[in-house]
């Protein structure tokens, strides 16, 4: 009964400042000429984009369950050409600003373009609460907050709006109903000179309350936890930090918690927060830019330009498993013979920062891909107008859970001329577990009791 109650008040504060979903006639198109979680279902004219039949569920020959490694389903395949600077004015509709300034900027740059692969595959639970989400899901707070009667799937199958597509990527299906972890994530700068520096080396924990809808214990506001104990460099080792989002952040604003060995002590971290750098990535990366965007959209004005193709990094088994971990990188750019790039419709998302925000940052763009909403690109520009900042997140589908999974990337930093390769799971692998944890081993002092003990 006190959990109903809560609910309802949740629900009932949310009620006065809604906007409608989309209509019935528009819905009913999910399962015809949309997929079952709202990307157009057909290829495109000339067959480059193939129709949607379902994804990949299929399990490889040679596949390991458990093993943290998945078997690149399609290493036989050749790439059908190679975008480099020679020719990169040809496919400059299809590229970002900064695949563009890497491929002009370094001749041995460049784009291996493979056969296009609509893999995105989720449970049936997730796109039944997808569907039921096309004409309940309400958005409220002038997009800046979720109904939480949307959990259990994407909340925007048909969005309308940049706020709506943003929470679509916010509260993306890659988990699974329990979490992640990783014995050993890790992260990497290369600075102007091509000099490489292990940042962080961490064990992680993730996890999206937003799809544990029988998870009676969690807040039901609460969409995304993550945790990670950092194991290097050994000045940091034992550091614990972690980040709760919620699907009101006005009213319930991102809940940050760091944990130093030094000290003994648990503290609120506020300042984890919009631009603030992330010290364990290199301070080439901001809090509010995890993964592309992490966070409230408060600070800025989002506008959804539309659909359109792009190359975007897709399929990238041999960049997450295979690639030896010294042979990712080059002086100025993460090593192109470990890259997969698709073509892929996207959502084009253009964000501006609001008059009397503070940003380092004066306008942002996504580029979202229209089946998983995780995989693509981004690409910041400073308050003058200069290319400052590029992300390139690519993924992977992993066909025995049903899970499209997308969390290492590469960020370039045009303004300092570096890079910074993260989420590097090559050491230890990506593990998932179907059981969630009590609520009660996930407060901050339960998890640093039991992270620290080695």
């Amino acid at each position: 009964m006190k959990r109903q109650l809560a609910l309802s008040l949740v629900l009932t504060g949310f009620a006065t400042c809604s906007m409608a979903a989309v209509p019935a006639n528009e819905a009913a198109e999910i399962g015809k000429t949309l997929t079952p979680f709202g990307a157009i279902a057909a290829g495109n004219a000339d067959g480059s984009i193939p129709a949607y039949t379902g994804g990949l569920t299929s399990i490889p020959a040679g596949f390991k369950p458990d093993s943290g490694f998945w078997v690149d389903p399609f290493k036989d395949e050749k790439p059908l050409f190679r975008i480099d600077s020679k020719n990169v004015d040809k496919y400059a509709d299809k590229l970002s600003e900064g695949q563009k300034t890497l491929l002009k900027k370094y001749p041995d740059y460049y784009l291996d373009i493979y056969p296009t692969h609509r893999t995105t595959a989720y449970p049936k639970a997730v796109l039944d609460a997808t569907t039921r989400n096309a004409t309940a899901c309400q958005i409220q707070k002038d997009g800046l907050a979720v109904d939480p009667a949307c959990r259990g799937g994407l909340p925007f199958p048909i969005p309308k709006t940049g706020n709506e597509v943003m929470w679509n990527q916010q509260v993306r299906y890659k988990i699974g109903t329990g979490y992640s972890t990783t014995s050993s994530s890790n992260s990497w700068v290369v600075d102007a000179n091509g000099s490489i520096t292990k940042t962080a080396e961490q064990a992680t924990f993730e996890e999206t309350p937003y799809y544990q809808v029988n998870q009676a214990d969690r807040d039901p506001l609460m969409y995304a936890r993550v945790f990670s104990r950092n194991d290097y460099p050994a000045r940091r080792s034992g550091e614990v930090v972690m980040l709760q989002d919620f699907l009101d952040p006005g009213s319930k604003a991102r809940r940050s918690y760091s944990y130093s060995p030094g000290q003994r002590r648990v503290k609120l971290a506020p300042e984890f927060n919009f631009d603030t750098p992330v010290a364990s990535q290199g301070g080439v990366t901001l809090f509010d830019e995890l993964q592309m965007f992490s966070g409230s959209q408060d600070r800025f004005d989002y506008k959804l330009v539309g659909r359109k193709e792009m190359y975007i990094p897709y399929n990238a088994y041999k960049f997450y498993f295979t690639a030896k971990q010294d042979d990712q990188f080059k002086p100025h750019f993460a090593n192109p013979e470990n890259e997969r790039w698709e073509l892929h419709r996207v959502w084009v998302v253009e964000a501006t920062l609001k008059p009397g925000m503070r940003h380092v940052y004066g306008k942002r763009t996504y580029y979202l891909d229209e089946d998983t909403y995780g995989v693509g690109l981004y690409d910041a520009w400073d308050k003058s107008g200069t290319l400052y900042r590029a992300i390139f997140l690519s993924g992977v589908q992993l066909y025995d859970k049903t899970i499209p999974y997308n969390v290492k990337n590469v960020v370039y930093d045009f303004n300092k001329g570096m890079y910074a390769l993260l989420n590097d799971g090559l050491k230890g692998g990506y593990k998932f577990v179907d059981k969630p944890l009590n609520e009660r081993d996930m407060n901050m002092e339960a998890v640093v009791a039991r992270v620290t003990q080695r």
